[in-house]
């Protein structure tokens, strides 16, 4: 017997086993009925929701709704907004949501006192973004800040850079946003090479402030200021964290030190003070419009019937593809050029969300769980991996993104307009292909057509026909804005959430990022001293020796072309002899 919280045990999930067994009507059938297409769209907060091209009856559909319904979905729903501790291993609440709650709003669920944190947060971050855009942030020969670089990484970087990059147009060119995330000291050192240590603010993001690549930064960037004769390094720097007191610690300045909360996941902090980068790049009254149009989302999410509800449209959706049509795979395609790093920061936000193989009460899931999310831009992809989309052996879960207008742009070329439609013209042309293909008579017939004899008919069919019948949604933004960027980002974090509570699997803990980190530590140390850390494995200590060993790097000890060449010798292979890794010889 299925244990309760496993989703198969739903008659739901076993009506859509028995449907998804039955031969399915190929999608050029499905795609006649124009009825259907209508019937299959959504719109809120200036998104719309087309999911005709979805391998999808009504049967299947009403299927997907019942067990949205039969796993308590709107009651999970409303115990996060009410601020219940549904992360459970972490004894937390998770009311992201609060953080774009508007001030005078008193609908919410969530205790009062939560939105009164807030709001005087926020506006201590935007007072002081206010204050860096107005040239009122002063270096220390008294010149305003022009430069401001974000050093955080994962939930830290990714939202910012992502929305930094996504309203470029309404950024402001008197003081220019960086991003450093890695600790590869050439990334920081490509941004710095370029700044004047004089002019330039460091922004410092890290949840708990123990973050080892931003420390790591951070205490680069305060080097490079001090080699250039800055002695108050601390009147340049800020430090945004839930832990003050450890950036208090390390001396950066109370005043410059922004907070936001333990029931705020990394991955949803954006609309935090980790926002600082964005408040800076866009001003207040934009911040406050992403904010609006995040919000505004969230009340459809609470309050709309799920037939009609964007995030469990698409949590649904995702849910056929995955568990009953075998897609592993959900790629995420924008045709819009702002939109570019979209797909790197939903990664995080799916796969470090519902990348888990246990239920709450600890029982193994028997089901599969989150795919893999990747994407980039369309137009790109078309001339790279749509290959594989097209002809490859592989099902991939598909979202198109377009934007229905583009905002106006200054100085643009008299063609601007044109670009538009050709993005938009490649976007619906490339979910038409997928979805109807091209069949074996077809291609003849076009080959034929071309001109080939029969022959060559005959030979090429098989290498230019289409099977089609790739499914997929298309999201619409009425515009690229502020408003309707904080509305998308919000419906893939309700998506999430609701994908999490139909698989019934913990959204907002991340403890496989956890491991990785506590051995590194212990391998950094042994980088240093030479000793093997206890319990080493034998390839990782090899590793360890190997890179000890790194002779100095001069133009002698270069490979040249001839030495490229050169043949290794082949390794005499004996018995590896047991070995006390405690008592290894230290490299």
């Amino acid at each position: 017997m299925p244990h309760a919280s496993q989703p198969q045990a739903t008659p739901a999930w076993q009506g859509l086993a028995l449907s998804a067994a039955q031969p399915l009507p190929p999608l050029r059938e499905l795609l006649q009925d124009s009825a259907r297409t209508l019937a299959l769209r959504a719109q809120a907060c200036g998104l719309t929701l087309d999911f005709s091209r979805q391998r999808l009856t009504p049967l299947v559909l009403q299927q997907l709704l019942d067990l949205a319904r039969q796993q308590g979905l709107a009651d999970q729903r409303d115990a996060l907004f009410a601020g219940e501790r549904i992360n459970r291993t972490e004894d937390r609440a998770v009311l992201h949501m609060a953080l774009r709650a508007p001030a005078g709003c008193h609908t919410h669920p969530w205790p009062a006192d939560i939105t009164e944190q807030v709001l005087a947060e926020r506006e201590r971050m935007l007072a002081l973004a206010e204050r860096i855009r107005q040239g009122h942030w002063l270096g220390p020969r008294r010149q305003p800040i022009t430069d401001l670089v974000a050093i955080g990484i994962g939930g830290s970087d990714l939202g910012p850079r992502m929305a930094v990059h996504a309203l470029q147009q309404d950024t402001a060119p008197a003081v220019r946003v960086h991003f450093v995330s890695n600790p590869d000291a050439t990334a920081l050192h490509d941004v710095l090479a370029t700044l004047d240590p004089l002019r330039t603010g460091f922004v410092v993001a890290s949840k708990t402030f123990t973050t080892q690549e931003t420390l790591l930064n951070a205490e680069s960037a305060r080097h490079w200021l001090q080699a250039a004769g800055v002695s108050d390094w601390a009147r340049q720097f800020i430090a945004i964290t839930t832990a003050p007191d450890k950036a208090t610690a390390l001396g950066f300045a109370p005043e410059h030190t922004l907070r936001f909360w333990d029931w705020v996941g990394g991955r949803y902090s954006l609309w935090s003070s980790i926002g600082l980068p964005l408040a800076v790049a866009v001003g207040r009254e934009q911040f406050e419009a992403f904010l609006a149009g995040a919000h505004a989302l969230d009340t459809h999410f609470r309050t709309a019937p799920l037939a009609q509800n964007l995030p469990v449209l698409m949590a649904l959706l995702g849910l056929w593809q995955r568990n009953f049509l075998n897609a592993p795979t959900q790629l995420v395609t924008s045709y819009s050029a702002r939109l570019g790093l979209l797909p790197a920061y939903l990664q995080q936000m799916d796969m470090e969300s519902n990348g888990k193989r246990v239920h709450p009460d600890g029982q193994p899931v028997r089901v599969a769980t989150g795919p893999i999310v990747w994407g980039g831009l369309g137009i790109d992809g078309q001339h790279a991996y749509y290959q594989l989309l097209h002809q490859g052996t592989h099902r991939v879960a598909i979202d198109f993104i377009g934007v229905r207008q583009q905002a106006s742009l200054p100085d643009a070329p008299p063609a601007h307009a044109a670009h538009l439609r050709f993005n938009q013209a490649n976007l619906l042309a490339q979910a038409q292909a997928l979805a109807l293909g091209r069949d074996a008579q077809a291609t003849a017939a076009s080959l034929r057509a071309a001109g080939l004899s029969e022959a060559e008919v005959q030979r090429l069919t098989p290498h230019r026909s289409f099977d089609g019948n790739v499914s997929s949604n298309v999201l619409w933004l009425d515009a690229l804005t502020p408003f309707t960027l904080g509305a998308l980002v919000a419906l893939y974090e309700h998506k999430v959430f609701c994908q999490a509570a139909l698989w019934q699997v913990h959204a907002f803990d991340q403890w496989g990022v956890e491991l990785g980190k506590v051995v590194a530590q212990g391998l950094q140390h042994s980088l240093h001293t030479g000793e093997l850390p206890a319990g080493v494995d034998s390839a990782t200590a090899a590793s360890l020796r190997f890179l000890r060993e790194v002779p100095p790097l001069t133009p002698a000890a270069l490979p040249t072309a001839a030495s490229a060449v050169t043949p290794l010798a082949t390794p005499t292979v004996a018995p590896t002899p047991r070995m006390d890794l405690a008592q290894a010889p230290s490299a």
